[in-house]
């Protein structure tokens, strides 16, 4: 076992993280933590939590062994964390429940979110009809091109869908217009941020409730094969699925974490979307963190086929984990995911989303070269059906 207490008081981990917002934003982040502080040694909320993940997400997710596709890599045994059966298709629902529940214990009525794959999109959408509450989301109008299911899922649950059309277009832009609307809107509004990253508390609150996946997997493994996996493998944008399934597993040191980042269409090219690969430090969206960004700070375009993994930065507690080697981060490309993602379809009969493409593709990788008797657990954080039309439009399909 190793010893890891992060964040600090102050909501660093390591050198990064914080709280780096303009001044009208403190009291809505302190009114925030002080709540979150309180909820979570809250016997009663944290029931109510567990039941809603029971009783409405359909928690615990299975493990699956991806048996076949193990046998025909002669290699090590890649098993799947189900987050593709939960309730809206994704990891993304974990956290937005544990949000409403503290939006409603603050007296919000007002949900406001970013989505860029728009999986965080739809959850939100989801809880904001669960419990009756009026739900903005903003999103890229590059990101409501590729999505347009998803767009229409939002919109069938009653949330109203905010095109942004400054800078890319995409989920960096979205948040952007978030923030700036909840800085006008403190008093009625909740912002449920979908990843880890942003001032602090949003980093390990996000990590806190995502953090079910897991500790579903610590149990879980052990009964059905004795022991922990070797390694486990997850996709990373912002890093919210990644850090659900690492955290509970940091103080396992024999326990190998590897997170994977969009390559796109290669580090070398400059069009990816690999922070921690391929960027520099840097301020982004009230947090210090690794950033796609110019010599002078200003932070470029990004590119990914997947519309989850293409932020231009990354949650603080990975930056820390890459820092300390506690965690490993790689990359694939875009023809590898797209490799990975037709070859789950056809092999294993499961078609994952392209985020989950990309863990799938590093792990499918590395069996071959491993001991027939390491487990390699993969986090496959949500299903592919908002993927079709981009995978239909990369084959030369038209749907």
């Amino acid at each position: 076992m190793i010893s890891y207490n992060y964040p600090d008081e102050n909501g660093h981990f390591g050198p990064y993280g914080g709280v780096f917002v303009p001044e009208t934003l403190i009291y809505a982040l302190n009114e925030l933590r002080t709540m979150y502080d309180i909820c979570k040694l809250d016997s009663k909320f944290q029931e109510e939590f567990q039941y809603e993940l029971k009783h409405f997400v359909g928690r615990p997710s299975p493990l699956y062994h991806a048996d076949r596709w193990s046998k025909i890599l002669n290699g090590a045994q890649i098993w799947f964390k189900r987050e593709d059966l939960n309730h809206t298709g994704a990891h993304k629902v974990n956290n937005c429940i544990g949000q409403i529940l503290l939006a409603k214990k603050m007296g919000k009525k007002r949900i406001i979110a970013e989505t860029g794959a728009g999986q965080h999109g739809v959850a939100t959408a989801t809880v904001a009809a669960r419990y009756g509450m009026e739900c903005c989301v903003y999103m890229g109008s590059e990101d409501i091109r590729r999505q347009e299911t998803n767009v229409y899922r939002m919109k069938l649950l009653g949330a109203k869908v905010i095109p942004v059309e400054s800078g890319s277009k995409t989920l960096k832009d979205a948040l952007n217009e978030a923030m700036r609307d909840w800085v006008t809107n403190i008093e009625n509004t909740f912002y449920i941020i979908g990843t880890v990253a942003g001032p602090d508390p949003y980093p390990r609150m996000v990590r806190d409730f995502q953090s079910v996946i897991g500790y579903e997997c610590l149990e879980q493994m052990p009964k059905i094969i004795n022991r922990h996996p070797d390694y486990i493998v997850a996709s990373v944008g912002g890093g919210s699925n990644a850090i659900g399934i690492f955290y509970p597993y940091i103080k396992y040191k024999n326990v190998k974490l590897i997170g994977v980042e969009a390559a796109g269409s290669g580090i070398d090219t400059g069009k990816h979307a690999a922070s921690l690969e391929g960027g520099s430090i840097g301020v982004l969206h009230g947090n210090r963190t690794y950033l796609m960004q110019d010599q002078y700070g200003q932070i470029i375009e990004t590119h990914s086929i997947s519309a989850g993994l293409d932020y231009p930065g990354v949650g603080p507690e990975h930056a820390w984990l890459k820092d300390i080697g506690r965690a490993r981060y790689e990359s694939i490309k875009d023809d590898e995911a797209i490799k990975a993602f037709h070859d789950c379809c056809k092999i294993e009969g499961i078609i994952p989303a392209l985020e989950s493409s990309h863990a799938i593709a590093y792990s499918v990788k590395i069996a071959p070269n491993l001991p027939k008797d390491n487990i390699i657990l993969v986090n496959l954080s949500g299903r592919g059906d908002k993927d079709m039309h981009t995978v239909a439009d990369y084959d030369g399909i038209k749907l």
